[in-house]
């Protein structure tokens, strides 16, 4: 928070990474419950790596508006990356009403041994893509 009482954009990133964390875990076991294999979610989480942080403030957020519900859904993938979308409200907005914040989080994919990007293996992509928002 900064002095004006508002989230300030540091802690907005910060309480990105924790949603992130806690969806990928949650993610990894959903999938483990619908007999995905585990071990790829699992890959995946680990060689992930962020590339690029992009955060659009509409509003203004305070701390009265804690705790902030954080929507999340997969924007895109390719051959090495993924691209994850936020849409961050405060506690008593509405869930269709316009997004106090828009953020989005490149992450990409890496072979941490051989110090270099991994393509996502089909049993990635498809996790991805049942993440993905329709239209």
């Amino acid at each position: 928070m900064d002095a004006f009482g508002h989230i300030n954009h540091a802690r907005m990133v910060t309480l990105m990474e924790e949603a992130r964390i806690q969806w990928l875990v949650t993610a990894t076991d959903m999938a483990a419950d619908a007999d995905t294999p585990a071990e790829s979610q699992a890959e995946l989480i680990k060689s992930a790596m962020i590339v690029h942080v992009e955060i659009r403030y509409q509003s203004q957020l305070r701390h009265d508006d804690s705790p902030l519900r954080i929507g999340m859904w997969i924007k895109g993938f390719r051959s090495v990356d993924f691209t994850i979308g936020y849409e961050i409200r405060g506690a008593h907005a509405d869930a269709d009403s316009k997004p106090a914040c828009v953020a989005s989080t490149q992450m990409a994919v890496v072979d941490a041994e051989a110090h270099s990007l991994r393509r996502l293996s089909s049993v990635e992509k498809d996790h991805l893509r049942a993440w993905s928002r329709a239209g």
